[in-house]
């Protein structure tokens, strides 16, 4: 497909993908960090990174914000932030073992998909969780039915699957995927397994769908689309792979504007920018500032859907909140 951009006459412009950038899910558990310093003093522990963006880790590493890989490396007492991908269950049994307060700061639509795997595993059905092997929220949900739950990492995954009844078999799936690769995943699965159930509600969510949408809308008017977001992101990286089998000229990721290669732009006449959901709006910004730096001043937004969901704080916050509100005797 050609992209409209690559007409020589045309002005350069800028198409700006929207929604993009924080989700409802990443906002909480950002917020959940920044509240937990301001209430507690540094250090505060977060087991893995609270989202995956070097952005936003660094600048809470700056605050007062200490990373781990596991609840073991934190000092006995401590408090310890859970990030949004969620964590295990026998990670709530390593906290509590070492006496620690813990603020579970998961993204209530990956606790929806935990909740999922814990009523099939019960039901004893077979859970095919289509995702990519390592991924923490991947690993944090397999944990709450290890004996139950078989990952899909792909359709190429699919011919190695192997379940015990073929007729009590169930897909859930990594909330931060593909849309378009998690349904042919889907259906090489089904092809093997024709009674093969969805979820009770779609398991990616709301915020990874939008951002896709809205990539696709505007990619094939694109010789560029410039995705911010960090690599270790998958949502960020699907943006890219979107980008490109949408029509896109060529699609990079990058986590600053200082990333941008001079080489990408020559040639070039339409730009995408678009961000991943753990990305702050900053970020875009001064992206948009650089391409205007280089003639790209002419900025038009790309509208799919309008988000207005939120989540209210941990509970462990909010507890707080409402105990400080009461008057004292």
């Amino acid at each position: 497909m050609t992209a409209t951009g690559s007409n020589p006459t045309q002005a350069k412009r800028v198409l700006l993908a929207a929604p993009r950038g924080y989700c409802a899910g990443v906002d909480r558990a950002v917020l959940a960090v920044e509240k937990a310093l301001e209430a507690h003093g540094a250090p505060v522990y977060v087991r893995k990174e609270i989202v995956h963006n070097r952005h936003v880790v660094q600048s809470l590493a700056e605050r007062g914000a200490v990373f781990v890989d596991e609840a073991d490396e934190v000092p006995e007492g401590a408090i310890v932030v859970f990030s949004a991908h969620g964590v295990a269950p026998v990670v709530h049994q390593t906290a509590a073992e070492r006496g620690l307060r813990t603020i579970d700061a998961t993204c209530p639509l990956v606790t929806k998909v935990h909740h999922e795997a814990k009523r099939f595993a019960k039901e004893d059905y077979d859970i095919l969780l289509v995702g990519h092997n390592g991924h923490e929220e991947v690993e944090g949900t397999a944990g709450e039915a290890p004996n139950h739950v078989q990952l899909v990492d792909g359709p190429d995954d699919v011919a190695s699957v192997q379940v015990r009844d073929p007729e009590k078999v169930i897909w859930l799936s990594q909330t931060t995927l593909s849309v378009d690769e998690t349904m042919e995943t889907v259906r090489q699965l089904r092809k093997r397994f024709p009674r093969l159930q969805d979820p009770p509600s779609d398991d990616i969510c709301y915020a990874t769908q939008n951002r896709q949408v809205a990539v696709k809308a505007m990619a094939q008017h694109c010789d560029l689309v410039l995705v911010v977001g960090s690599r270790n992101s998958s949502n960020s990286k699907r943006l890219v792979e979107v980008a490109l089998s949408a029509g896109a000229g060529a699609s990079y990721l990058i986590d600053f504007a200082t990333e941008i290669d001079q080489v990408w732009l020559d040639g070039t006449r339409t730009i995408g920018v678009t961000s991943g959901a753990s990305v702050p709006e900053l970020l875009v910004r001064d992206v948009l500032a650089f391409l205007a730096e280089r003639g790209w001043n002419d900025v038009e937004e790309v509208s799919t859907a309008e988000e207005t969901l939120t989540f209210s704080l941990p509970r462990e916050l909010r507890q707080r909140r409402v105990a400080r509100s009461q008057p004292t005797a």
